[in-house]
């Protein structure tokens, strides 16, 4: 099981406030033209915008219960003949396509824990793409006062719903953990690389690094916590 079924039918209300990205990847996704693969596709917060600007997602995820509520929330929207759904790990996803596009939003390389599997799951990527496709990504580095102000401290990051960052900042890994009023709860881990070390492992994956931006507004990276990765096949 993933770490996110436990939270599945938490996962929306608690990212209900996470929104400034949605626009960028739609607006990714409608310059390639499609079809887009998305890791980490979740509950659908970024594919279903995606399907609704008339763009096919073919979207991988590893947790059968997000899964399911992005099939759901597809169907509602009425566009679940541009939604195709696999179960799947962004290191080896289950796609054959050759596409123009692939995403991975909201930091979910950082669930891979060595160089080892970042690279896997980057290699992977430059195989979906056809030549000079591109693949967007977004992470971050944690700066000092995110770490001091949240560290071992269950914080209430919507009403109900509470999460409490434990940072080790000598591994340079984040154990969160998500808990409701009503039982759901889980912890996952993230593991974070300064710029540099993405570029470097990106180099090795024959990605080549067309922008980088320090959010989804298009400013350039400046040592930002946030960082936006706009890449092209080799």
């Amino acid at each position: 099981m993933s770490s996110y079924d436990a939270i599945a039918a938490l996962y929306d209300p608690w990212s209900r406030s996470v929104t400034e990205d949605v626009d960028f990847y739609v607006a990714q996704a409608r310059k390639s033209g499609g079809p887009v693969v998305e890791l980490g596709v979740g509950t659908g917060r970024i594919a279903v915008p995606v399907a609704k600007a008339g763009v096919r997602v073919i979207g991988i995820d590893d947790s059968e219960g997000m899964l399911a509520l992005c099939r759901s929330r597809a169907e509602e929207a009425r566009i679940s003949d541009l939604v195709e759904l696999r179960l799947g790990d962004l290191r080896r996803p289950p796609v054959l396509e050759r596409v123009p596009l692939v995403t991975c939003p909201f930091r979910a390389l950082l669930h891979l824990g060595s160089d080892g599997e970042r690279l896997e799951a980057l290699r992977a990527v430059y195989r979906l793409l056809i030549p000079h496709g591109r693949f967007v990504f977004d992470v971050f580095a944690p700066s000092m006062e995110d770490v001091e102000e949240t560290n071992g401290r269950w914080l209430e990051r919507e009403p109900g719903i509470f999460e409490r960052a434990d940072w080790d900042e000598d591994a340079r890994t984040l154990s969160l953990s998500v808990r409701s009023d009503d039982g759901s709860a889980t912890t996952f881990g993230l593991h974070w690389l300064s710029a540099p070390e993405w570029l470097r492992l990106l180099d090795e994956a024959e990605l080549d690094v067309e922008a980088l931006y320090g959010w989804f507004d298009g400013r350039p990276h400046d040592g930002d916590e946030d960082m936006v990765f706009v890449t092209r096949r080799r």
